[in-house]
C-alpha cells in the first residue's frame, strides 16, 4: 500500500491527506465502539490525519462526536497536533427555534456542545453545514468569524452552499478578516452537482480547498450493489440515509460503470475515488468505513493506475454532469 499523499488546502497552510475519514454513518451508538476505535487507529497509522464530523452524526445525533471524543482522549491525546478535527452545524440537533439552520444562536451553541462531546478546547475547521434560507448570510458568517476569534476554531468552511451564496459568503467573511479556506460538497460520478454548477471552477480560481464527501455515493459505487441490495448494506439499514429506491434508480449506471472499471483493470470503488481525486479543485475525498477491511480497501485506491482518457470518456458518457441536480 502506497504512503499517503497530502495536498495543500487551497492557498492555506493546511495540508490534507488525499483520503480523509468521515464519521457520518458508522460511529454512532448503534455501532460497535471497539471497531470504531480500531478504524481510527488504523486510519492514523496509514496517514489519515483528517477526521471529519458534524454535530448530528451518529445515529443518534451527537453520538459520533461522543465516541470520537472518547477515543481521542484515550488513544490520541499525544497526537492532537498531528490531527485535523472538523465539525459542522446547521442541520437539526435539538427542539425549538434554535436547534438548526444558520443563526448565531444555533451555530455558536452547537459549537460549544460539539467541543464538550469531543472533549476538545477547539476544532481545526468549523463549517456552516448548509445555507439558511431565512437568515441573512451576514449573521451566519459573523458566527463563523466569532468561532475563530474566540479560539474555538482555527479555520472556517462552508458546506453545500449553491454558487451564488457561496460567492457572497466568501466575500462577507473576507470583509470580517476571515478567510474561507475550504468547501465541502457531495461529489461523485453519480452526483456531479458542484462541477455542473461551476462551483469547482470557482474554488480553483479563488484558491479555496475542496473536500468531497460521498465519493462512493453512500456506497452505491461499490461492487455490493451490482446485483441488488444486500441484507447487511447501508441501504438495508432502517436508520440509514441511503434508500432502496435510490439504489434501484441508479442500478443500470452502476452496472455500466462496473464494466468500465473492469476494462480499466480496477474495481468500481477504486475508480470512483480516483475519479474524484483527479479533478484539480479537489483537495481530499472523505470516505466512511464500517470496519478496518473496508478502510483498507478504500486506501488501496491510491495504488491503482491513473484513469485513462478512454475510461474518463466512458464515465462521462454513462453519468454526465447534470446541471439540474442539487446538493444532498
Amino acid at each position: 500500500m502506497k504512503e499517503m499523499t497530502y495536498k495543500r488546502c487551497g492557498d492555506s497552510g493546511l495540508l490534507l491527506p488525499s483520503i480523509s475519514l468521515g464519521f457520518w454513518h458508522n460511529f454512532g451508538h448503534v455501532d460497535d465502539f471497539q471497531e470504531s476505535r480500531k478504524i481510527m487507529r488504523h486510519a492514523f497509522d496509514h496517514g489519515i490525519t483528517h477526521f471529519d464530523l458534524a454535530n448530528n452524526y451518529g445515529p443518534p445525533a451527537g453520538s459520533a462526536e461522543e465516541n470520537v471524543g472518547r477515543i481521542l482522549a484515550e488513544d490520541f491525546a499525544c497526537h492532537r497536533d498531528e490531527l485535523i478535527i472538523t465539525t459542522k452545524a446547521g442541520h437539526h440537533m435539538w427542539n425549538g427555534p434554535y436547534g438548526e439552520w444558520g443563526s448565531r444562536k444555533h451555530l455558536l451553541a452547537s459549537l460549544d456542545q460539539s467541543l464538550r462531546r469531543l472533549r476538545l478546547p477547539y476544532v481545526d475547521i468549523f463549517y456552516s453545514h448548509r445555507p439558511d434560507p431565512e437568515t441573512r448570510l451576514e449573521e451566519t458568517m459573523s458566527a463563523l468569524a466569532t468561532a475563530v476569534n474566540s479560539g474555538k476554531a482555527l479555520y472556517v468552511g462552508l458546506s453545500k452552499y449553491p454558487l451564488k451564496k457561496l460567492k457572497k459568503s466568501v466575500k462577507i467573511l473576507k470583509g470580517m478578516g476571515i478567510r474561507c479556506i475550504v468547501y465541502q460538497p457531495p461529489y461523485s460520478i453519480l452526483n456531479r452537482w458542484p462541477e455542473a454548477q461551476g462551483i469547482l471552477d470557482y474554488l480553483k480560481e479563488e484558491n479555496i480547498g475542496c473536500v468531497a464527501f460521498s465519493p462512493l455515493a453512500q456506497g452505491m459505487l461499490t461492487p455490493k450493489y451490482m446485483d441488488g441490495i444486500p441484507a447487511d448494506s447501508r441501504a438495508a439499514r432502517e436508520e440509514g440515509f441511503l434508500q432502496e429506491d435510490q439504489v434501484i434508480a441508479q442500478q443500470e449506471k452502476i452496472r455500466a460503470l462496473g464494466d468500465v472499471a473492469q476494462k480499466q483493470g480496477t474495481s468500481i470503488n477504486h475508480m470512483a475515488i480516483n475519479w474524484v481525486l483527479k479533478h484539480p479543485a479537489i483537495t481530499s475525498a472523505i470516505i466512511g468505513a464500517r470496519n478496518v477491511s473496508q478502510l483498507d480497501d478504500s486506501l488501496k485506491a491510491l495504488d491503482a493506475a491513473e484513469l485513462s482518457k478512454s475510461t474518463m470518456e466512458a464515465i462521462d458518457a454513462i453519468a454526465p454532469a447534470d446541471k439540474g441536480k442539487k446538493a444532498e
